[in-house]
């Protein structure tokens, strides 16, 4: 399969707020970029909207993070479900956190 994220990654392994419809739900990340994050689905609803709002805090900082993304990627494997989201709202102070983060934690 061919590559077509732009920009490095970096594992992360936190849990966040996913707000779907306005209600929040707990996710978990895998890893995380400037453009992006891949979450495990815990429990929420079966959803049709490609919209979400995330929120949360990367490891050693107490700010919190606000974006907003579109659902780009799902997947079901034997046990978890997860998602693929580009943020399509995001601070630029927010997005050079993330790449500093990423910097500094790349595989």
């Amino acid at each position: 399969m061919k590559e077509k994220r732009k920009t490095g990654r970096a594992p992360l392994d936190i849990y966040l707020n996913k707000y779907v419809s306005g209600v929040p739900y707990m996710a978990r990340t895998s890893d995380i970029g400037p453009e992006g994050v891949s979450l495990a689905h815990l429990i929420e609803p079966q959803h049709q909207g490609r919209k979400v709002g995330l929120q949360f805090q990367l490891p050693g900082s107490s700010e919190v993070i606000y974006a907003e993304g579109e659902v780009v990627r799902e997947w079901a494997a034997s046990r978890a479900e997860g998602s693929g989201v580009r943020f399509t709202l995001l601070s630029e102070r927010h997005r050079r956190m993330i790449g500093a983060f990423v910097e500094q934690n790349s595989d």
